[in-house]
């Protein structure tokens, strides 16, 4: 069964004992993780993180071994914990290639354990997928990159958890700048935690002292870069993303988004609005510091080179997730492309 949003967070933390198996999918890997690590808290107690209280109820399994070996989950799922208490087992990067062992394991008699799946972009054509959202037994958690207000929120609630309040401005800015991937996102705000100390009280200058070096000077730098046409500047950012271990597919995304919002912006100019208004059309609002670049860029960009940028980035995802081609690689090229476009 397909997992609506609004009731994920109730299912990551009490399970139906009915369910055989939970699926954790989507493009934002690092909320895959996180949210296999809150069900796997749920079920062995603890974090899910620090490693489980028991090493006999946990059995962890690298989804492509499945393909050669399906019946593998099966009999993990019908083992036994030696101490007693429920056993998961966690399958990683997990894909179609695990669909006739998880067909296999939801075939046997029904016991205690329960199988975590955590996978990447499913499509709707996807096997995997369309076992889980059809099987009863079976729960498909989505897991799609968050808007800058749940962003927020999640950064409010991990400071809360350390003791600390936060600033309505600085939790505004927190969801403008942080990267959506969640481990990037709580990575951040740990560093955050630490550099307050003591203090209670995460201010918009707090927050700009320890967020804005790392998040907006490296990803936000970029997609200005690329946008302004600036090829240099791009590749120093790109080169730093890569340094601190960004996956492509993240400043792919974040690309997309920059892009959609000028292709936005530039229909609305299209339609008599002056290049303020249709910025101010924006949701969110443009970061005040880059409204003269993104101004700027609306005179550059023309709606028709505005779509055909965001059709190659699109296409270069593809080619990513698809081809087996080195990802690196295929990001750079496209960085460069378009960020010389407007130079020619």
């Amino acid at each position: 069964m397909k997992v609506q949003p609004a009731r994920i967070d109730a299912l990551l933390r009490r399970p139906d004992p009915a369910l055989r198996a939970v699926l954790i999918y989507g493009p934002d890997a690092g909320l895959v993780q996180e949210r296999g690590a809150v069900l796997a808290g749920t079920v062995l107690g603890g974090t899910g993180r620090d490693g489980p209280p028991d090493p006999f109820r946990v059995a962890e399994i690298l989804g492509p071994d499945l393909a050669k070996d399906p019946a593998r989950l099966a009999d993990e799922a019908q083992a036994l914990s030696l101490t007693g208490g429920r056993r998961l087992i966690r399958v990683r990067e997990a894909g179609d290639g695990a669909t006739d062992a998880v067909k296999g394991a939801l075939a046997g008699p029904k016991t205690d354990s329960l199988i975590v799946l955590e996978a990447g972009d499913l499509t709707t054509r996807s096997s995997l997928r369309k076992l889980a959202e059809s099987s009863e037994a079976v729960a498909a958690v989505p897991c799609y990159q968050a808007d800058p207000q749940a962003i927020a929120a999640f950064a409010r609630g991990l400071l809360e958890e350390a003791g600390k309040t936060v600033d309505r401005e600085a939790e505004a800015y927190l969801g403008q700048v942080l990267v959506t991937d969640r481990q990037l996102a709580r990575r951040e705000i740990e560093k955050l935690i630490a550099w307050l100390g003591e203090d209670r009280r995460a201010d918009l200058d707090a927050v700009r002292a320890v967020i804005g070096d790392s998040a907006e000077q490296t990803l936000d730098d970029l997609v200005l870069a690329v946008a302004d046409g600036r090829p240099e500047a791009a590749d120093r950012a790109w080169r730093l993303l890569s340094a601190e271990g960004t996956q492509p597919v993240a400043v792919l995304r974040a690309l997309q988004r920059h892009f959609t919002r000028l292709h936005l912006a530039a229909a609305h100019i299209a339609a008599g609005l002056s290049p303020d208004q249709a910025m101010a059309r924006l949701k969110p609002p443009v970061f005040f510091k880059a409204q003269p670049r993104v101004k700027a860029q609306l005179a550059r960009w023309s709606p028709a080179r505005l779509q055909a940028a965001l059709d190659r980035l699109v296409d270069t995802e593809a080619q990513v997730k698809q081809t087996g081609m080195p990802a690196e690689t295929l990001c750079a090229r496209t960085l460069l492309s378009l960020s010389s476009a407007t130079r020619r």
